[in-house]
C-alpha cells in the first residue's frame, strides 16, 4: 500500500502579506523536503476544486457562515482583506481555501476506499482554528472537521477521531466537536498561548481529551501527555477512521511556540497513531496540514511525519 500526497501550486496564491507567517514559503520549503528520494513512491495528486464541498463544509459550519465567508472572500479582486487580526485573505485565498478542503474530502476517499493505506495533505490556509460560525487564527475553513462529517455521512464510519499535535489549540475542532460523542478530539499545545482554550477541564461529552504542555517542555512531556490523556483513550474510542491535525510549530525553533520538540518527535507520534489506526481502523489516516512556521523546522518535521506514514503503510 502506498502513502498518497494531496497538494496544488494555488496554495502559493494565498497572499497573506509581507512578514505574516503563515505564508507560501511554507509550501515551497515541504516541496523541497518531500522532493528527495526518498520520497519517490508517493503517489502524488493535486487538490481539487469539487462541486460538492459546500454541502460538507456546511455540516461543519453551517450554510448561513458558508453564505457570509463566500460574500467576504470569493470575490475580491486585489490586495488583502482582514478577516481579524491575523486573519488575511487575498484574491487567490478563496481558491485556496476550497482545494484545502477538497484534499481533505478527496483524502477520505483514498482511505476509505483502500487506494492508499494513508494521506498526507499538504494544503493552506490552515483549519483547525476555524469555529462552526467564525474564521479565526490564520483559518478559515475546518478542513479535519469538514473531514470528519464527511466520513460519517459518505462512507458510513460510526467513530471518527482527529488528534492534534499543533502547538495551539485547535479551539475550532473542539467546539464544533463538543456535543458529539461519537467525534473524539485530542490535543497536545502550550498554554496559555492562543487562542487561550484547551484546558483539561473541556472535556466535552467526554469526546474531547486535552493535553496542555508549559513553555520549554520538550520529548519526555510531550511522550508521557500523549500516552496518557491522547493514545489511551483513542485506543478505547476505536476510531473508525483517524485524522490528524498536523502542526509542526511545537517544534523547538519555531517562532510562534516555546515547545522543545524536534522532528523525530513528530515521527513518533505519527508512528503512534498509525499503529491505533491499524488496530482499530484497518490503518486509515488521513493528516492534514496545520501549522509550522520555521521553516527548517517544518520541513524537517513534515519530512519525519511522512516518512512515519510511509513505513505505516508498508
Amino acid at each position: 500500500m502506498t502513502t498518497a500526497l494531496i497538494t496544488h501550486h494555488a496554495f502559493l496564491n494565498h497572499d497573506t502579506g509581507e512578514h505574516h507567517p503563515e505564508r507560501p514559503d511554507r509550501m515551497r520549503a515541504i516541496d523541497e523536503a518531500l522532493s528527495h528520494e526518498s520520497f519517490a513512491l508517493l503517489d502524488r495528486r493535486e487538490a481539487p476544486l469539487r462541486e460538492d464541498d459546500q454541502t460538507y463544509i456546511a455540516m461543519a459550519h453551517g450554510a448561513d457562515y458558508v453564505e457570509s465567508l463566500t460574500a467576504a472572500v470569493a470575490h475580491i479582486e486585489q490586495g488583502r482583506k482582514y478577516i481579524d487580526g491575523d486573519t488575511v485573505a487575498s484574491p487567490g485565498t478563496w481558491e485556496a481555501a476550497r482545494r484545502a478542503v477538497g484534499a481533505s474530502l478527496d483524502a477520505v476517499d483514498i482511505v476509505m476506499t483502500g487506494e492508499a493505506a494513508n494521506v498526507f495533505c499538504q494544503v493552506r490556509p490552515p483549519g483547525h482554528h476555524a469555529e462552526s460560525q467564525r474564521a479565526m487564527g490564520f483559518c478559515f475553513f475546518n478542513n479535519v472537521a469538514i473531514a470528519a462529517h464527511y466520513a460519517r455521512e459518505r462512507y458510513g464510519a460510526e467513530r471518527v477521531a482527529v488528534v492534534d499535535f499543533d502547538v495551539h489549540h485547535g479551539n475550532g475542532t473542539q467546539e464544533i466537536f463538543w456535543s458529539d460523542k461519537d467525534l473524539f478530539y485530542g490535543s497536545t499545545h502550550q498554554m496559555p498561548l492562543f487562542p487561550g482554550t484547551g484546558a483539561l477541564r473541556e472535556t466535552g461529552v467526554g469526546n474531547i481529551f486535552n493535553a496542555p504542555l508549559r513553555a520549554g517542555d520538550g520529548r519526555e512531556r510531550f511522550e508521557e501527555a500523549f500516552r496518557s490523556r491522547i493514545l489511551e483513550p483513542l485506543h478505547n474510542f476505536a476510531p473508525d477512521v483517524l485524522l490528524i491535525s498536523a502542526g509542526f510549530d511545537a517544534h523547538q525553533r519555531d517562532p510562534l511556540g516555546s515547545l522543545n520538540l524536534v522532528a523525530q518527535d513528530f515521527h513518533w507520534a505519527t508512528e503512534s497513531l498509525s499503529e491505533v489506526a491499524r488496530r482499530h481502523g484497518n490503518g486509515r489516516v488521513v493528516s492534514v496540514l496545520e501549522g509550522g512556521y520555521d521553516l527548517t523546522g517544518l520541513a524537517q518535521s513534515a519530512a519525519a511525519h511522512v516518512k512515519a506514514l510511509i513505513d505505516a503503510g508498508h
